[in-house]
């Protein structure tokens, strides 16, 4: 750890192109700082530095991103930050800057995250939010912002994560919230002073984890449209003034009371909420209903209690206190309030990482299965060596950034002196290549399923090459680092090799990767594109529908054809002839990515559009004895 004054040679290197500082105990004034032509990456954060943020940043028209959080910055941000085109990140979250949201961060069209909360920003959010197509995650909580929302917001479609609590917004929520159908890991309205009713349309956010509009003004009911919200685990909406039944979901019947608490009168089959009375004769039942539990012996309802806690505990969230943002919903973030009970938790779980308890062993570290007194199971991912100190940093560094559901969700991390391990969600068959080496596992998987599995990873690559703060190659697509839930699910992992690229630079690193899955290009050069993961990608959905890794068989098959049949895994029956065309579609294209020249291999972009057009078979073709021509690749 740094410690001690900013050294002010930093403040005269015009020549600086990246800099990393975060996590210091660093001091100094940093208002010189900001005329560096040729910066593209900066991060100063979680130190002791004060002053205020200089005009000059806006002549660093490569900046890409500029991290200074946690630290004791005041003043305003510089109308002149617009200027960045370039920008993708911008986090000055947790500082003593005043004045106003400047109207000019519309015109950075590449801003993919904006974290401007708990500061002392005052005024109205800017209508030029509204321009901000790429932003994904929007965090303006803790501030002393006020006025009408608005449908600004609502215009950047992308958004991912959405927190305005703790300020003073009141009117109406915007109906136009509900066109955020990318919402998926928090939606935060609480504590402000909003009115009126709970818009309809946000019964439309069907991938929304979890939603927050407590301690607001809110009145009448629950939309019933909420019972649409599969994808919710978590919401609060106490201390309003709404009224009427609750949603009928099984996620509502369960939930805690404090979810619903203060209030005008809910009702509905909530445990601790009255039942709502319809008919005289339905208050006449329910008294009768009463009466017979009032006779229940106290031993059945000790069991019910007991089932109410084992639940409780079960659940992957917890009690959140309003205003916390994303860390009160992540279970796993709550425990960072105690991590050495957590880190003891682990330790007793996995018996010191006893050999009993792994699941799975990889080039950096090896994988056990934890499951914590509360009853939740974890993967834990133990990194052999402190030598792969920098493939720990760099799973972590890429995993904070990306959030997708065909992407492993990382729920903390610890970085003691003697031992390194992340923990991840547990999936519970394991990866891909276990279930396709033994033929019981294979059976299971069949065609529908293998379709699926092709079409999620497929979804997590395109979004990390096309759709994140910047491309994200992952450079180890294996059969390996592809895991399965219980529905078959598919997602990937093992983020250690994972590399940002950036787009000003040659994006050279060493060789990295896993034999069989290797581009050609990477043994003649060491620049890494998104075209490398897409050849993995080929080679996957070759091992997919073959069973097997393709490699001996294509080398002897190159620059042949031969019948999608003779490429099928023997294991399972030939599949129907919709099914048929369908993995025909999927083979054809997967030949494409593993084409020698990279620049004739697809992207991934193109590859969701074809995996996603519906065709009706062509009733004229025998989809299995029709040929398909395998690239010279691996002569």
């Amino acid at each position: 750890m740094l410690v001690g004054p900013l050294p002010t040679s930093l403040l005269r290197c015009t020549s600086l192109v990246r800099l990393r500082l975060e996590r210091n105990q660093l001091q100094g004034d940093i208002s010189e700082m900001g005329f560096y032509p040729n910066l593209v990456y900066i991060d100063i954060s979680s130190n002791k530095l004060f002053g205020q943020l200089s005009h000059r940043w806006g002549e660093c028209h490569g900046l890409s991103m500029l991290r200074a959080s946690e630290n004791g910055i005041t003043g305003v941000i510089p109308p002149s930050i617009g200027k960045l085109s370039q920008l993708r990140i911008l986090d000055v979250s947790s500082n003593k800057l005043e004045g106003h949201i400047p109207p000019e961060i519309g015109n950075i069209m590449t801003l993919f995250n904006l974290s401007l909360g708990n500061n002392l920003l005052k005024g109205s959010i800017p209508q030029e939010i509204a321009s901000l197509k790429n932003l994904e995650y929007l965090d303006l909580s803790s501030n002393n912002l006020s006025g009408q929302l608005g449908g600004s917001v609502g215009q950047c479609l992308k958004l991912r994560l959405l927190n305005l609590s703790h300020n003073q917004l009141n009117g109406s929520i915007p109906m136009e919230l509900g066109m955020l159908v990318n919402l998926q890991g928090l939606l935060d309205l609480s504590e402000n002073s909003f009115t009126s009713m709970i818009p309809t349309q946000l019964g439309d956010l069907g991938m929304l984890e979890a939603l927050n509009l407590s301690h607001n003004a809110l009145s009448g009911r629950i939309p019933p449209s909420f019972q649409r919200m599969s994808s919710l685990l978590y919401m609060d909406v106490s201390y309003n003034k709404l009224e009427g039944p609750v949603p009928q979901s099984r996620l509502f019947e369960e939930a805690p009371t404090e979810w619903f608490m203060h209030n005008a009168h809910l009702c509905g089959d909530v445990k601790s909420l009255p039942p709502c009375d319809h008919t005289p004769s339905n208050r006449k039942g329910r008294k009768s209903r009463a009466i017979l539990l009032a006779t229940i012996p106290a031993t059945v309802t000790f069991m019910f209690i007991t089932a109410i806690a084992i639940w409780q505990c079960k659940r992957k969230k917890s009690k959140a206190e309003s205003g916390k943002g994303l860390e009160q919903v992540k279970m796993f973030a709550i425990w960072n309030f105690d991590g050495e009970n957590v880190y003891k938790q682990i330790i007793e779980a996995t018996k010191r990482f006893s050999d009993a308890h792994c699941v799975g062993t990889g080039g950096s570290g090896s994988v056990y299965r934890a499951q914590l007194p509360t009853g939740e199971i974890f993967a834990v991912k133990k990194i052999h060596t402190m030598e792969d100190d920098r493939l720990f940093h760099r799973e972590i560094d890429a995993l904070i950034h990306i959030r997708h559901r065909n992407i492993v969700k990382l729920f903390g991390y610890c970085s003691a002196a003697h031992q390194r391990f992340l923990v991840y969600e547990y999936m519970d068959r394991g990866s891909l290549a276990k279930s396709l080496q033994s033929k019981e596992t294979a059976i299971e998987l069949d065609w529908t399923r293998r379709l699926n599995i092709t079409k999620d990873v497929g979804n997590a690559l395109s979004y990390m090459h096309h759709d994140c703060f910047a491309p994200i190659v992952h450079r180890d697509i294996t059969s390996s680092n592809i895991l399965l839930d219980m529905d078959f699910s598919a997602c990937i992992s093992d983020f250690g090799l994972a590399k940002v690229l950036d787009g000003d630079a040659s994006n050279f690193t060493r060789l990295a990767g896993t034999n069989g899955y290797l581009a050609p290009e990477l043994a003649y050069s060491t620049r890494v594109t998104e075209k490398c993961d897409v050849y993995s990608f080929g080679v996957l959905v070759l091992e997919l529908f073959m069973g097997h890794h393709p490699g001996d068989f294509l080398s002897s098959m190159a620059n042949k054809s031969t019948s999608l049949e003779n490429l099928l895994d023997i294991r399972l029956p030939f599949p129907e002839t919709e099914i048929a065309s369908e993995i025909f579609k999927m083979m054809t294209f997967a030949v494409c990515c593993i084409e020698p020249n990279p620049s004739y291999r697809p992207t991934m972009q193109q590859a969701i559009k074809v995996f996603s057009a519906t065709e009706r078979p062509d009733g004229q073709l025998d989809y299995l004895t029709t040929d398909i021509f395998i690239p010279s690749t691996w002569s």
